[in-house]
């Protein structure tokens, strides 16, 4: 076979492929920042049998909030954070203080999957990292 008849219309390679790829950065949906400077709020997230799956905290200095949960949860504990993460996503959606947030979840009496924000439970932690540790201790 010569080169030419190779280089026949269905050898030859799609013009597509010679391109230069051009990436395009797609935002995500909206988030709270994950890093808090300073003093941060929280409320403490218990399932129906009393046991702590995570804290909501929340600074609005920093335009901050997020979830934390302890270790060692169960499957169905984890499956009920992934719910509370998704009313932070709704919430920043809707443009709410972090601090906001968390007065409407402390009002918010329905079930999340089986948990709920415990009465009373809200509070400040001096950093996110004593948060932290404080909820890795359990």
């Amino acid at each position: 076979m010569t080169e030419e008849e190779f280089m026949t219309s269905e050898n030859r390679p799609n013009p597509r492929f010679e391109e230069d790829m051009q990436f395009k950065r797609i935002a995500g949906p909206p988030r709270y920042n994950r890093v808090a400077q300073g003093p941060v709020q929280y409320v403490r997230v218990a399932a129906d049998n009393g046991v702590v799956i995570g804290y909501v905290w929340a600074n609005d200095e920093g335009e901050a909030a997020g979830w934390v949960a302890p270790p060692g949860l169960g499957a169905a504990e984890i499956n009920a954070g992934a719910a509370w993460l998704r009313k932070l996503r709704d919430a920043k959606a809707r443009e709410i203080a972090p601090t906001a947030l968390l007065t409407e979840l402390i009002q918010d009496t329905s079930d999340i999957q089986g948990s709920r924000v415990v009465p009373g439970s809200l509070a400040e932690s001096t950093t996110l990292d004593e948060l932290k540790e404080q909820a890795n201790k359990g």
